[in-house]
């Protein structure tokens, strides 16, 4: 299971790639594997400044709906709009094409809370 070693990680299965102030996020290898065949990722808030751990959309698959977690506070700057039309992308890649949003973070202390790849190794027993 690919755990890139150059992102963090929260306990809800998101991936962050900090570049400056500004995060990309997706979700990670495991959470798209317990999650099955992905058919659908909604995100409503574009250009909305939420809260560390707010709900800024969902990612529907074959058996479920689960919502996604803002890893940081901050304004949500981009959605990978790709994924309209091939959600599968977060599936066959993930930690590429399939990223979801980008954010312009406000806090950025809010770092020192996000996991290591090694903490998020031991998180999910791998």
């Amino acid at each position: 299971m690919s755990i890139p070693a150059n992102l963090k990680y929260t306990k809800d299965h998101e991936w962050v790639s900090i570049d400056g102030d500004i995060a990309t996020v997706g979700i990670t290898h495991f959470a798209q594997k317990e999650l099955g065949d992905i058919v659908y990722v909604e995100v409503e808030t574009l250009d909305q400044t939420l809260a560390k751990d707010e709900v800024f959309g969902t990612v529907e698959a074959v058996k479920t709906v689960s919502d996604l977690f803002l890893p940081l506070s901050g304004e949500i700057i981009a959605f990978n709009d790709a994924l309209e039309n091939t959600p599968e992308s977060v599936n066959s890649d993930p930690y590429g094409a399939g990223w979801m949003i980008k954010i312009k973070i406000a806090d950025l202390s809010e770092i020192d809370s996000l996991l290591s790849d090694v903490a998020y190794k031991e998180l999910i027993g791998a």
